[in-house]
């Protein structure tokens, strides 16, 4: 079996030691952390990198901390709209939803439409009626109810403003969405990403999340990346099939391209945000140009990091 790698990130944006409290920074760290054990326990067993990656995300949209799934953050009509997107990197399969609601895991749906359809992308009541074919579990609105995301709602209610949900600070720099990247075992990769958008958006916005090679991509000549950041300019970046790019059409090592794409490519175009990423060799990067990025990486090589800040 060769090295095995899973990396994970829960949201990027204005995320400071001054403004965390040490028991919430604990809650962080703990939640973190049990999503990447989760992972990278099926990865020990032999399981295989989609496997990990829907379990390591699953985890994360279970937990009310994180903008996916229980703790999705509220639309302008007041409720839930979730995307999710899974690829996997050796026959470049993928499956993606947008704009659904009252699905507890996103991330199972994406992963049906990806194995049980013919088709990548189903957004709204289409996905929504696939979920119900499929006896997908579902939730009350209660369910995902947090007094935190209503009260960040509440503020913007009756405006055009959106805000992300990392920091009460700067309602503009708040990038909320989970993902996870893995190499098995037999040196295949997946990608993972699952988001509650943007708090007050307007219903029927979409972003990088749920589009294959923007805020999501796998390939197992190259790499398997999830993004984080404000949508828009990832998706007019193409930003995770643009990392792809660099290593297969430039060389460029992992690193190198996760690099260049997020400290000058991003910036660029007022691009703000991360992203994580893993090649077939093992090698898990962590990257991103905002404050922080709530992240972590564990390997058959020894690595078991979770950090939240900037270094």
């Amino acid at each position: 079996m060769g090295e095995i790698t899973l990396v994970i990130h829960g949201g990027a944006g204005t995320i400071l030691r001054s403004k965390m409290n040490p028991d919430m920074e604990a809650a962080y760290r703990k939640s973190l952390q049990a999503a990447l054990d989760r992972g990278y326990q099926l990865l020990a067993s032999g399981a295989t990198a989609t496997e990990a990656v829907v379990a390591a995300v699953r985890v994360l949209e279970d937990d009310i901390l994180f903008n996916a799934g229980k703790g999705a953050v509220f639309n302008r009509a007041g409720r839930q709209e979730m995307d999710a997107a899974l690829m996997e990197g050796k026959e470049l399969r993928a499956g993606a939803v947008a704009s659904i609601h009252n699905v507890r895991n996103p991330i199972e749906l994406a992963r049906l439409v990806m194995t049980r359809s013919e088709h990548v992308l189903l957004m709204g009541e289409g996905a929504l009626e696939f979920a119900r074919m499929q006896e997908m579990k579902m939730e009350p609105d209660d369910y995902f109810f947090s007094q935190q995301r209503y009260d960040q709602w509440k503020k913007l209610q009756g405006t055009h403003q959106t805000a992300m949900d990392h920091n009460d600070e700067d309602p503009a720099k708040k990038m909320g969405t989970v993902g996870a990247v893995a190499c098995d075992g037999n040196g295949n990769l997946a990608a993972a990403t699952s988001t509650g958008g943007m708090t007050n958006k307007a219903f029927g916005r979409i972003g990088d999340t749920p589009l294959i090679g923007a805020g999501t991509y796998a390939n197992n000549k190259t790499c398997a990346i999830s993004c984080t950041g404000h949508g828009e300019p990832f998706i007019r970046a193409v930003t995770a099939y643009d990392v792809s790019c660099l290593m297969e059409y430039r060389g460029l090592s992992l690193k190198e391209a996760m690099h260049f794409v997020v400290h000058d490519k991003l910036l660029k175009i007022e691009g703000e945000g991360g992203m994580i990423g893993v090649d077939a060799q093992g090698n898990g990067e962590m990257i991103f140009n905002s404050e922080g990025m709530y992240r972590g990486i564990k390997s058959s090589r020894g690595q078991n990091e979770i950090g939240i800040y900037r270094s």
